[in-house]
């Protein structure tokens, strides 16, 4: 026969968000019960596969907003303890002509964008009708073992239930009742769901669909090249891709815009396919065609994307109970610090001021 047991606030997903909110709540408000479940192990779905690319950009005026206050809270992380899986890195911008407007309605004033007439270290070439452009506020992580690293600071404090999908989910007069794929019951106060790309599950699928989230595959191509030290990402602006130089595996990783739209995590890592490939390698030949008979491998999953590329941090119940965060558009680690925090407003917890969080990240413990 199953157990049931009690909570404060239960978080579904135990990626890089689910677990910096659960990280956040109890820096705000440290006497909350909160519980992580995950149907896999932590860090196991899109977080495994993520790039974890941050630079200082973003589409709209809140994703700019919620890039810079992620920076700042990953800057207090790193000076608290540097032994953390983020590595700074320099960024060179490649953008069509003429760049600079759209390119500074783009990213954030920290980026301090100045041209140049090539690209450092000469990875990559700028075509004619494009400028370089050297830009500041770049950084990478190794996102399942800083997430990992998140989780065992909370493991004391945490109920973490892995492998443990949420089989059903309903509300009552004092709460929420989460059914566990274990056979137990979850009775939380509130609920965060943290899903990912899996936003189709039964337990909250009708919650979700309103939100008008969908899930893109994600294709990036492992470049077998060992990168220098002072090697630096370059973004290409137009056609939202990067090459990034991943230090901690030895090789370079090139990340495009995969058009695929409308799949299942369900049917889990499809591998490269030659489709992909060939689609990938079309546009680095444009830029790196040196590097193009160095991408063998790769990585492939889907992420949830919002509507307008932008976030979702949303109560999808009457009675705000129940609070959807994520659909972050292959950005989960780079706003997850900011899609925290705007969870903790949401859940407006005892012993917290709405919107404290955003100016106090050095009251992390990680």
């Amino acid at each position: 026969m199953g157990r049931t047991a009690h909570t404060d606030v239960a978080v579904v997903g135990a990626g890089v968000i689910g677990c910096m909110i659960a990280h956040r709540i109890l820096d705000e408000a440290p006497g909350t019960r909160v519980a992580v479940l995950d149907r896999e192990l932590i860090a196991n779905g899109a977080t495994r596969r993520s790039a974890g690319l941050h630079f200082p950009r973003g589409a709209t005026a809140r994703v700019r907003a919620m890039a810079a206050e992620s920076q700042r809270y990953y800057a207090a992380l790193k000076a608290r303890r540097p032994e953390l899986p983020i590595t700074a890195v320099g960024m060179t911008v490649v953008a069509r002509e003429p760049a600079r407007e759209r390119l500074a309605e783009a990213y954030l004033p920290e980026a301090r964008l100045r041209p140049v007439g090539s690209v450092p270290g000469g990875i990559a070439r700028v075509p004619d009708g494009c400028s370089a452009w050297d830009g500041d506020g770049c950084q990478y992580a190794d996102v399942a073992a800083l997430t990992q690293e998140l989780a065992a600071d909370l493991r004391a404090r945490v109920d973490f239930r892995e492998a443990t999908p949420v089989t059903g989910l309903d509300r009552g007069a004092d709460g929420v009742r989460l059914a566990l794929g274990t056979g137990d019951t979850l009775s939380a106060r509130r609920v965060v769901l943290a899903p990912g790309p899996w936003l189709a599950a039964p337990a909250w699928a009708d919650l979700v669909r309103p939100l008008g989230a969908r899930v893109k595959r994600i294709v990036a191509l492992h470049v077998e090249r060992t990168p220098a030290p002072d090697d630096r990402v370059v973004v290409f602006h137009d056609e939202d891709a990067f090459l990034l130089p991943l230090h901690h595996r030895g090789h370079w990783l090139f990340s495009y815009t995969c058009q695929e739209w409308d799949v299942s995590p369900e049917t889990g890592d499809p591998g490269l396919s030659p489709a992909h490939r060939d689609e990938a390698l079309g546009l680095l030949r444009r830029y790196a065609p040196a590097l193009v008979d160095h991408c063998t491998s790769g990585r492939v999953f889907c992420d949830a994307y919002g509507p307008g590329f932008a976030p979702l941090v949303r109560p999808v119940t009457d009675d705000g109970r129940v609070v959807f965060a994520g659909a972050a558009s292959g950005s989960g680690y780079r706003l997850a610090p900011a899609i925290a925090g705007d969870v903790l407003d949401a859940l407006a917890l005892p012993s917290r001021t709405p919107g404290s969080s955003a100016s106090s990240p050095e009251r992390t413990s990680v």
